[in-house]
């Protein structure tokens, strides 16, 4: 398997529990319309070709999800100018309004999105960089495109585990796209999601992990009750500080790790209940 299709074993069935409140039926259905017209919207200004002002696109990022029912907390800022690469670890769908909520970018996409009927060409409009993760000799290309976006004063988004993970748990950042910035001389900017309940603890309804379909997703995050997305800028590592892409990729990771939610339940057959253990993958990308 190529680097560029790494897997994460998080699995609706396993991973994505049942939310602890469930909003009515009228009002999922209602949040599920709002956030199809705002993305529609989305798609009305791509066909045209209007460029709207950042604080506009951060505004219709958050609204879109807060129309999902979900509150945001934002904290910390990114540089509203210059070539910046933002990386995040990745949970869900709403990561990518999530991102662009904190700065407008370009984002960084698997190719096959490219061949979808409409959509792909919508999506090409809009600016994405495709990766085409299969081949491991486009390698090379991908990171020049990338490098050559940030050196003309773009942000990229990449998620660099290359997979959704359910948020107890997170995978090892790749590090081909940090050679990019590295190439481009530009900082990276390590972004924390977290999903939580207003009540605390760690919220999987957002997760869009395994072979969950966006439908289900969606609908799962528009009938949940208390859920909140937390997003922390973290602050920026300037590239010059790490001689290469291992420890550059090593300290954006640490700056995004989520300790506390590294848990799961695990089943205990001498108390009849659950008992939170950490997951020992994560436990060893610490040490």
């Amino acid at each position: 398997m190529s680097v560029w299709l790494p897997s994460a074993p998080c699995s609706p069935r396993t991973c994505v529990e049942a939310s602890r409140q469930a909003a009515a039926v009228p009002r999922a259905v209602a949040r599920f319309a709002a956030v199809v017209a705002l993305v529609l919207l989305g798609v009305l200004v791509s066909l045209v070709g209007l460029r709207l002002p950042a604080g506009v696109v951060r505004r219709w990022c958050r609204w879109t999800v807060r129309a999902s029912g979900v509150r945001v907390r934002i904290s910390g800022a990114a540089p509203p100018t210059g070539g910046l690469l933002l990386v995040a670890n990745h949970v869900s769908w709403l990561d990518i309004p999530l991102l662009g909520a904190v700065r407008p970018a370009r984002m960084l996409a698997k190719s096959d999105i490219r061949g979808w009927p409409v959509a792909g060409a919508l999506v090409a409009r809009s600016g994405v960089l495709f990766i085409e993760r299969d081949r491991i000799r486009a390698l090379p290309e991908t990171v020049a495109r990338i490098a050559g976006a940030l050196r003309g004063g773009a942000a990229v988004v990449a998620f660099p585990e290359g997979s959704t993970w359910c948020g107890r748990a997170q995978g090892r950042f790749r590090r081909a796209v940090f050679q990019a910035a590295l190439d481009a001389g530009v900082p990276v900017q390590p972004v924390r999601v977290r999903y939580r309940f207003t009540e605390g603890g760690a919220s999987t309804a957002p997760a869009y992990v395994g072979d969950d379909s966006l439908l289900a997703s969606v609908w799962r995050v528009v009938s949940a009750r208390g859920v909140v997305a937390e997003v922390d800028a973290r602050p920026v590592i300037a590239p010059a500080d790490h001689l290469d892409r291992r420890a550059l990729a090593g300290a954006a990771q640490a700056a995004v790790i989520d300790v506390a939610a590294m848990v799961e339940h695990v089943p205990d057959a001498g108390a009849g209940g659950a008992r939170l253990q950490p997951r020992p993958a994560i436990r060893a990308s610490l040490r």
